[in-house]
Formats: C-alpha cells, sequence, structure tokens
C-alpha cells in the first residue's frame, strides 16, 4: 500500500519505520526541514511509564485555581482568554477529574506505556540504535511527606497494574545517584524508583530511525505544509500540501498539536490542545557531580535527564494556546531548580532554552486507531509521553493497517470515546 504519515516527529517517524517493515510504500511529510524538530525536539527525555498518573484527578482544578496569578507556577492556565479550544478541551478535562475516571485513565495510559518500552527494547536489540540511552530507571524524589504519601499510593496503584516500583529514603537515594548526596541530607524525605524505565534524546533517536526508515524505502517530504485533506464517500482521496499533492492508499495522522486543525475539515473533532512545556539544556563540566540517573523531582515537577555530556531539565504546561513564544519568566524555576539539585554539574550560564507544544488530550491517553474515514487512522494525543509511547503507538498502527490484531487491548484508546 502507499501510505502517508503526516508528522515528522518521534511518533509519526517512528510509524513510519514499523509501516515499512511491513513492506509499504511510505511517504512522511513534515513542515519542517527535517525529522524532529518541534514536541521532539529537546523534552524531558524519559521514556516514563511510571508517569502514568493523569493530569486529570480531584485535586487538580483547586490546584490549577490557585496557581493561576503566579507566572512561574508549574501550570499556567488563565481561563479568561477568549480560546474556545481550551473552554471545550476544559470541560472535558473536567469530567476526568475523578477518582473513577484517574483509575481508569491510568490504566489506558500504562496499557500502551509498557507496551510500547517492550518495543523500544526489541527495536534496540534489533537495531542496535543509540540515542543517548541511560537503562538504569527513573528516580523518583520527593521533598514533603504529603507528596511523598501521595506518590506512595499511586505507586500502589501501578504496581497493582504492572508497574513495579522500589520505595527509598533519603539514603537509598543518595546511593543510587551520589550527586544527590546534599540534597538527601537536607531536603528530601524518600524516593521512589521505576527500574525498568529509560532515558534517551528523543530527537537523536527520531533522525536515527528516520535513517533506518529511509533505508528501508520511506521517503521523507521536509519543508512541506499540509494544507487540507480531501475525502469522497468516508475516504481520503488526496492530501494538499503546499509542496504538491499526494494520492495515498490510506494516510496516518501524527502532526501533534495541529492534528485537529487538519482533522476538522473531516468533520472530526479531536480534543488535543497543546500544553507548552520548557526545557534548559546545560553543558556538564563537572561529570560526577551531575546525575546519572534520570530523575523526576516531583515536589517541583521537573525532570533531569543526563544525555552524554548534557544535563537536560525540563517541566512546567502553559495551556496558552499555539504560542512558542519564549517567556524567561518559565525558564527560571528550571534554572533555579537545577542549580539547588546539582550546583556544580555544569555551566548554567550558558544554558540553551527551548518550548514545546505537547498534544494533550482532556484524559490524558492518546488517540489511536481508526476513524469514520476507511483509509484514515490517527496517531496522536500523547501528551508528555510522546516519547514513552512512540514505538507502541507506531507499532499498533502497523499492526491495524496489516489487518493484524494488535498485542495490546484497544479498548479506550480511539477517538470513539469522546463520542
Amino acid at each position: 500500500m502507499k501510505i502517508a504519515v503526516l508528522g515528522a516527529g518521534v511518533v509519526g517517524v517512528t510509524t513510519a519505520y514499523f509501516l515499512a517493515e511491513d513492506g509499504h510504500a511510505v511517504t512522511v511529510i513534515d513542515r519542517k526541514p527535517g525529522p524532529g524538530l518541534e514536541t521532539s525536539f529537546a523534552n524531558g527525555a524519559q521514556i516514563s511509564a511510571c508517569h502514568a498518573k493523569p493530569w486529570a484527578g480531584p485535586h487538580t482544578p483547586l490546584q490549577a485555581a490557585k496557581w493561576m496569578f503566579e507566572p512561574d507556577a508549574p501550570l499556567l492556565f488563565r481561563p479568561w482568554r477568549w480560546d474556545p479550544a481550551l473552554w471545550s478541551w476544559g470541560l472535558k478535562f473536567l469530567a476526568n477529574c475523578t477518582d473513577g475516571r484517574v483509575r481508569v485513565n491510568m490504566d489506558r495510559t500504562l496499557r500502551v506505556a509498557l507496551y510500547s518500552r517492550a518495543v523500544l527494547k526489541a527495536l534496540r536489540q534489533h537495531t542496535n540504535i543509540q540515542y543517548d540511552q541511560q537503562l538504569a530507571g527513573i528516580l523518583h524524589i520527593y521533598r514533603t511527606p504529603e507528596s511523598f504519601a501521595e506518590g506512595r499510593e499511586t505507586a500502589a496503584v501501578l504496581s497493582a497494574m504492572g508497574l513495579a516500583q522500589d520505595v527509598l529514603t533519603p539514603e537509598d537515594c543518595a546511593r543510587l545517584e551520589p550527586a544527590l548526596a546534599h540534597a538527601a541530607r537536607t531536603d528530601l524525605v524518600g524516593g521512589l524508583m521505576s527500574p525498568e524505565d529509560e532515558s534517551g534524546d528523543a530527537h537523536r533517536f527520531t533522525q536515527e530511525i528516520a535513517k533506518l526508515a529511509a533505508a528501508r524505502g520511506v521517503r521523507f517530504r521536509y519543508g512541506a505544509t499540509v494544507r487540507k485533506l480531501e475525502a469522497e464517500r468516508r475516504t481520503v482521496t488526496r492530501i494538499v500540501t503546499d509542496q504538491g499533492d499526494e494520492t495515498p492508499d490510506a494516510v496516518v495522522l501524527s502532526l501533534g498539536s495541529y492534528s485537529p486543525m487538519v482533522a476538522r475539515p473531516l468533520g472530526l473533532k479531536l480534543p488535543v490542545y497543546p500544553a507548552k512545556g520548557y526545557s534548559i539544556s546545560v553543558e556538564i563540566t563537572k561529570p560526577e557531580a551531575a546525575p546519572t540517573i534520570s530523575i523526576t523531582d516531583e515536589s517541583k515537577f521537573m525532570v533531569f535527564s543526563r544525555l552524554g555530556n548534557r544535563l537536560r531539565v525540563a517541566g512546567t504546561a502553559e495551556l496558552a494556546g499555539w504560542n512558542l513564544d519564549l517567556d524567561p519568566v518559565r525558564i527560571a524555576p528550571l534554572k533555579r531548580n537545577a542549580v539547588s539539585l546539582f550546583p556544580e554539574a555544569g555551566a548554567y550560564d550558558n544554558l540553551n532554552a527551548w518550548t514545546g507544544l505537547r498534544p494533550t488530550t482532556p484524559d490524558s491517553v492518546p488517540i489511536l486507531g481508526p476513524t469514520v474515514y476507511d483509509n484514515l487512522l490517527l496517531n496522536t494525543g500523547h501528551g508528555t509521553l510522546g516519547w514513552t509511547m512512540a514505538c507502541g503507538s507506531g507499532r499498533v498502527i502497523a499492526d491495524l493497517i496489516a489487518g493484524r490484531a494488535p498485542e495490546i487491548d484497544m479498548e479506550g484508546l480511539g477517538l470513539e470515546r469522546f463520542g
């Protein structure tokens, strides 16, 4: 089959690779000049099934309200902005802020994340792909008894669903990661270890998997913006771009936060809204003072990952539409917390700051699978877990197109769950 994949981020390119592995003639279309140059470019670098807890929960609305007037808050949300897309998404988000929905959504997210982690491991063994990977797990640190208690409760639920985590003392944290020794003595109350999770450079991975895909015959059309999809009788017949058209047999929509714009003229309402995130990358000047294990600071809502000789620090979420302006007020907490935890690790006065739009659904579960159009499939809405879920999501789409039953239960993962 001739298949077009719209989007050259980590999700789209990985999907193209698995489709090519099945023998399809695949074309990837993206407006950027290369692979992985938007949301996949400088994210938190974690392959983190441990982050399966959805954003929407019973305490989230009150917490978000408290943060509304704090410009450097972990989650910035200003509902008074004229933004009908956000209001519509927000109502669906509120409907998911119950204990019952949390458990359902956590199960669905973890199902994809665990499968994807296994697919990535198999892919690495098969291809020897390199992307500054660290396979030592993810360490979660806690600074207050309340947050640590909540973390242990979540860990117990995840454990029952198949994700093992170890409960640690501050001393255990320092033994696992010596760069945390000072914080463990003065500021930590405990930790959780997710030993099977990983970290790695999503941008480098996307570049490398694109090379492997190209070697299998995948054609990449960079610098081409998708204008619209034309359809007849529930079949997409043409992809119109500003650099010429395509007439594939099937289409996979993986445009991240921009997916709703392409789907809307077809009558498909995708509840995907951009959650703007920030990161800084710092050159490591004292390796022994920098972490080697990827760390999630659960009290500061930030992650730290070692990528070769760089330290990646990422966090914050801003619901402010499709705006990509770098706000120094949002960057400052990342630097401040990095300096606090790892003061001698790197050259913090010469950091690289970045921002990107995470395609977020109201329930934090991606949208995978078919649509009412016979030849249009969705692979979008992965939120903060696009890197975590890329390989599994790509394999699922390849299975569906080939007529194979996916290796995971697809219940609750499709667009139909939103009615």
